[in-house]
């Protein structure tokens, strides 16, 4: 099988090639591609240095899957042509994720609304991603009804410009800017575009992602971003009110059984989860549980990931595999 990584010098690409290597994926020919600055070049992959090569080689060369991680823009333009010409893409964009037309997957959740006739799958937000798998188990048995989210998000989620831009303030370097405040020793509440309606960008994706993800479009999200001074992950303090009548207890099963997730929540030793901690993992980490008792079967709780593993890299090659193995391999 033929796989092509589109972006694959960027921060997502970057992990998404040591995650196919990770996983063992069937791969006969790995096709890279970057920007044109990057053609020629060469990169190592397990044993191997590969040449990077343009978007047009790689679309002659026919590959099954074309994993996207170039953008918004390249997403819109190039993943219908890679579509019509039979290539099953696998976007990290949010150019596609609200397409009626395009699933939006996370495995463990929703990997069968995978269909062989879907060319284009989009891959959710990182954010979206890590908080939906862990309340995946407390919304089948509980049913939520209401999501207050206030998220606490690493500068890898904006790219390696705002980590050199972090790095650079950190060691005193004047250098270009990607935010519009100083990132290091600060935190802002912005994450994304503003729009007219207060809100940003990146807090709506939560908000229509999560219904879509859940096929709940009752469910009532509101969110707030927060860019915070590290590289680990995203951390996310959830406020959830379920229909149904819950105890404490429940909930620990309900985690306990969702794949991927790991409860970290020994408050007495200061055990629960933090960037750091989850850095370079791929499990989602949920500590921090307790009743909220202000509100009819309220929730509080703690989650963080590391939004390039299951918030991006991973959660692309697990579609890859659902691929590979229901509709790929001979």
């Amino acid at each position: 099988m033929k796989l092509a990584v589109i972006g694959c010098t960027g921060l997502v690409g970057t992990v998404i090639l040591k995650v196919i290597s990770e996983c063992k994926l069937p791969i006969s020919e790995l096709i890279l591609v970057a920007s044109s600055k990057s053609i020629g070049k060469e990169i190592k992959f397990e044993s191997n240095s590969l040449e990077i090569e343009s978007i047009e080689m790689a679309l002659s060369k026919n590959p099954e899957i074309a994993i996207f991680c170039a953008g918004g823009e390249i997403s819109k333009k190039w993943a219908p042509i890679f579509s019509k010409n039979g290539i099953t893409v696998i976007d990290n964009s949010s150019a596609w994720r609200m397409d009626h037309q395009v699933p939006l997957v996370v495995p463990e959740i929703n990997g069968s609304s995978i269909k062989k006739s879907n060319k284009i799958i989009a891959n959710p937000n990182c954010s979206t991603i890590q908080m939906v798998l862990a309340l995946k188990e407390i919304h089948k048995r509980f049913i939520i009804d209401r999501i207050v989210v206030s998220t606490y998000q690493s500068v890898t989620g904006t790219g390696a410009a705002a980590v050199k831009q972090m790095m650079d303030e950190r060691n005193e370097i004047e250098s270009d800017k990607v935010y519009p405040h100083p990132i290091d020793k600060n935190c802002f509440p912005h994450g994304g575009d503003f729009l007219p309606n207060g809100y940003t960008t990146e807090e709506i994706k939560l908000v229509d992602e999560t219904r879509k993800i859940f096929n709940s479009p009752e469910i009532k999200v509101t969110a707030t971003v927060v860019r915070i001074p590290v590289i680990g992950g995203h951390s996310m303090a959830v406020n959830v009110n379920t229909k149904t009548p819950f105890k404490i207890e429940e909930i620990y099963d309900a985690f306990e059984a969702t794949p991927g997730v790991i409860i970290k929540n020994d408050n007495l030793n200061f055990d629960y989860p933090m960037p750091l901690t989850a850095h370079e993992r791929n499990e989602v980490f949920v500590g921090r549980i307790r009743e909220d008792n202000t509100i009819e079967n309220g929730l509080n709780m703690w989650i963080v990931a590391d939004n390039l593993r299951k918030g991006a890299a991973l959660n692309t090659v697990q579609i890859a595999e659902i691929l590979i193995k229901d509709y790929l391999s001979s």
